[in-house]
């Protein structure tokens, strides 16, 4: 029932998961993937809050094995890795990456360009940012912890916060999230 009411959907979710969560249900990335492809929305971002890149690797494959899945874009170190094919939907797993860092990193590539303050605008940071989507929407599970991860690009995201923890999240939980985010009036800031 609760997919017949969903009319209005985003176009990018991003997931903000705990290293943590993730070590005793590696399939779930491609659980909600999946149910994201079902449902039409093509963008998928998830930050993993660790620094233990290996880690996050491992479970990897399970968003590779699912039949046309994406192009899975891996951030870690500054360093970017494609592991998919593009297949119309893009994912994009994040790990251990802080937005201050990131536009921290922004700010010295510009300074290297010799770009003077007084021509520095919104849009010139944004074009140094590494990453470059806004998502529309963005769920936490396990509480109401936000990182600071896409500090900048998220300023407008809707923000849902699911007392769930990862392990737990079911597809139950991401459409009732979805319900929620069609009856908020997004105001951009204003």
């Amino acid at each position: 029932m609760l997919k017949k009411e969903l009319v209005s959907l985003p176009d990018s979710v991003c997931f903000m998961v705990a290293a943590d969560e993730i070590s005793g249900t590696p399939s779930k990335f491609s659980e909600v993937v999946t149910w994201c492809k079902n449902l039409g929305i093509f963008k998928v971002i998830f930050h993993i809050d660790t620094d233990n890149v290996s880690s996050v690797i491992a479970h990897l494959d399970n968003v590779r094995s699912i039949s046309g899945a994406a192009r899975l874009n891996l951030f870690y170190d500054d360093k970017v890795e494609r592991l998919g094919d593009d297949c119309g939907m893009t994912v994009t797993v994040a790990v251990g990456m802080s937005g201050r860092e990131e536009i921290a990193s922004a700010v010295k590539r510009m300074a290297a360009d010799n770009i003077p303050p007084e021509d520095v605008t919104e849009e010139m940071l944004e074009s140094y940012l590494k990453f470059k989507v806004e998502p529309d929407f963005v769920i936490k599970t396990g509480g109401s912890h936000l990182s600071d991860f896409l500090i900048w690009q998220s300023v407008y995201s809707e923000l849902f916060f699911l007392d769930v923890n990862w392990d737990k999240f079911r597809e139950i939980d991401f459409l009732r999230a979805l319900r929620d985010y069609q009856i908020r009036i997004r105001r951009y800031g204003a």
